[in-house]
């Protein structure tokens, strides 16, 4: 485990390298986060982790690093419904960054339309019980149909065990569906293993169900480079290429154990996404259409 002396989490690499590849002009980060300043923005008490702060600065030396132009700043389970950390991020930016937020489902309509001001554009419902204690699915769906008039969409986590029976609960989803790290398929069975085949039932189910591509540190237990990834993904890629998106997920929540180099990361992307073409809906357009429509 990485910590420092206070026994909070280091969970990012302390140099990643700069990447080879080269990012289109505009390219979005379009999953990532910000740990604190702990001084300034707490965390919760019900925080399954402690981590270091990594605030908005190293987000964006990061994106100076990496080459890439905006992010999309994703409210971490170390912060509950307390979104201050998030909106701290966006507001930060200068306008290069969007955000997804968590909520309490008593959350006002008032609350919701400061959370659209501060630039974010999502609400994210996680189903890993390791980081979060109760996922009540009603009260999410009412949260989902609240969104709506804001035109938000609703982001969903949870892994590939627990697709079938969260099949009920996606199709009531009135809004746009972004699925997290494509519902954490076992990539080791391969672009036609069972799980991406049942990952791509749920995509074929609904043509406004979207997914991130992302996240090889978590899904590939050989590790870097990562081969087993990129022959199961690649293919997932070309054939839903207009509802795919990608990002680091720095600073990698509970990866202390296995910090992946955000550059190898980035130099995922032309294995997955080999045209220019591609490349250019997976960082550009597809992001900018979800977070920035009009710009």
């Amino acid at each position: 485990m990485s910590a420092n002396d206070s026994g909070r989490i280091i969970s990012w690499h302390e140099n990643p390298s700069v990447p080879t590849f080269t990012p289109p002009p505009g390219a979005v980060d379009a999953h990532c986060h910000v740990f604190g300043p702990m001084a300034d923005f707490p965390f919760s008490p019900k925080a399954k982790y402690l981590p270091e702060d990594a605030g908005p600065d190293m987000l964006f030396a990061l994106r100076d690093r990496l080459g890439f132009a905006r992010n999309v700043i994703v409210q971490a389970s170390c912060h509950g419904t307390d979104n201050s950390a998030t909106l701290n991020g966006i507001a930060k930016s200068g306008g290069k960054a969007r955000g997804v937020a968590v909520v309490d489902p008593a959350v006002t309509d008032a609350e919701l339309e400061r959370l659209h001001a501060g630039g974010m554009r999502g609400v994210r419902f996680n189903f890993l019980k390791r980081l979060v204690d109760d996922a009540p699915k009603d009260k999410f769906l009412e949260i989902a149909k609240r969104i709506q008039p804001l035109g938000w969409h609703v982001v969903v986590y949870f892994e590939a065990d627990i697709l079938e029976e969260m099949r009920p609960f996606l199709d009531a989803i009135p809004t746009l569906i972004l699925i997290d790290h494509m519902g954490r398929p076992d990539v080791s069975q391969g672009p036609d293993g069972a799980d991406m085949r049942a990952f791509r039932r749920l995509l074929d189910s609904r043509d406004d169900i979207w997914t991130k591509v992302t996240c090889p540190d978590r899904l590939d237990p050989l590790g870097a480079p990562w081969d087993d990834f990129a022959h199961a993904v690649a293919p997932l890629v070309a054939d839903y290429q207009d509802r795919v998106l990608w990002g680091t997920d720095w600073p990698h929540p509970n990866m202390e154990k296995a910090i992946p180099d955000d550059g190898a990361l980035v130099d995922m992307i032309p294995r997955i996404a080999p045209t220019a073409q591609l490349q250019r809906k997976l960082l550009v357009d597809n992001p900018m259409r979800l977070y920035w429509p009009g710009e």
